[in-house]
């Protein structure tokens, strides 16, 4: 495989670095997120109105016509000069793109793309986070309408978004993956609560979403009653690839920065140290060519499987060693930008839970693409 740029790529990419070098803000984001997300709005909307939001999207619906390649290099590029981090949509789009009618496509794409409308992911339940078929909500229909009751958890930006896209119970006699359909739920409806969940970090970046007999209209359903589950995995496959979400590119850039720090406090760090940064840079290249496998293997049309459940476990484990290394390297509490790694170390620890959890994502590749029963034979 050629790991190069084409000549086509290497246009678009030095094209998108001068656009990046002359419109990513150079003062420092606030710390705290309900100030730091004005600013991140406002930069996605700076590059939705610059051409390089949605690069894979049809042009009708906002998107650029471009392809997949030129998604993966927008992600390298944003995580190398440390942008503003990039708002949920892409992969929240899909199912419009997919699954939506053509009412539903011209509607919510544009805005959804351009920002000027927030959407977020309401899967998660209290009963049902791994075991996503487990879930409670319940959505019944009252002549033209649907009224949904439930509760969703750890919804990213829930307190921000305009937009939900809900899965709920619509049959619930059919079996559990079968009776579940997605819904557009608009978050300022009658009887939907949103309540913020402050993380370890401080921030209030998850929210939990209570519905008390919201109605929408039957328009608002994505696909048919028995889409649901197709649906969810259609957007989880698209949420779970570490270059799909530029984390590849930054954590190569925390380690980096990482390595320079070592290196200016220690300038002949002993063998423990290096073998722990070396035993890190190990994992990322290791994470970096099943990237470029997985690159390779969509770019000649494979549509995003079950083997996303591999980006996510590798993904995690890199981001959970990397910050564990920052934390064992940098043992001076004055250290500057300590605190900055903490905080680091405590987000990355959710890795291992949030977008399915390791134990799920095992289970996936065992059943999925190993072929294994469910249950042990005897």
């Amino acid at each position: 495989m050629d790991l190069r740029d084409s000549p086509d790529e290497a246009r678009f990419r030095t094209r998108l670095r001068t656009w990046l070098s002359e419109n990513v803000p150079t003062e420092p984001e606030p710390a705290a997120l309900a100030e730091r997300w004005p600013h991140m709005r406002e930069f996605q909307q700076r590059m939705y109105r610059g051409g390089w939001v949605a690069l894979s999207y049809p042009r009708e619906v906002g998107g650029q016509g471009l392809g997949l390649m030129e998604e993966a290099i927008l992600s390298q590029e944003l995580g190398r000069v440390n942008a503003p981090t990039m708002l949920p949509l892409g992969h929240l789009g899909r199912p419009l793109l997919s699954h939506g009618s053509e009412e539903q496509r011209r509607r919510y794409l544009p805005p959804l793309l351009a920002s000027d409308e927030i959407w977020c992911q309401g899967f998660s339940e209290p009963q049902a986070g791994s075991d996503l078929a487990a879930l409670r909500t319940r959505a019944v229909r009252d002549g033209g309408d649907w009224v949904i009751s439930g509760q969703k958890v750890w919804t990213s930006y829930g307190v921000f978004a305009d937009f939900c896209l809900l899965l709920a119970r619509t049959d619930p006699e059919a079996r559990r993956h079968r009776g579940i359909s997605a819904f557009v739920v608009p978050l300022r409806s009658p009887g939907v609560t949103v309540r913020p969940i402050v993380l370890a970090n401080g921030d209030e970046e998850f929210a939990e979403i209570y519905l008390d007999e919201v109605r929408v209209p039957d328009r608002n359903m994505i696909g048919a009653p028995t889409d649901g589950w197709r649906i969810a995995m259609d957007v989880i496959s698209y949420e779970r690839g570490a270059v799909d979400i530029g984390y590849l590119s930054k954590f190569e850039r925390y380690f980096a920065e990482l390595a320079d720090v070592v290196r200016r406090s220690t300038p002949t760090p002993d063998r423990a140290v290096v073998r722990a940064l070396g035993e890190t840079a190990a994992g990322l290249e290791v994470l970096r060519m099943h990237c470029l496998r997985s690159l390779s293997e969509r770019a000649s049309g494979a549509a995003p499987g079950p083997e996303t459940s591999i980006d996510k476990l590798l993904m995690t484990r890199v981001e959970q060693l990397l910050m564990a290394t920052s934390l064992d390297l940098l043992t001076d509490a004055a250290e500057p930008g300590r605190r900055e790694w903490f905080d680091r170390y405590l987000y990355g620890r959710a890795g291992s839970i949030y977008g399915g959890s390791a134990q799920i994502q095992r289970n996936i590749l065992a059943e999925r693409l190993l072929a294994l029963p469910r249950e042990p034979r005897v």
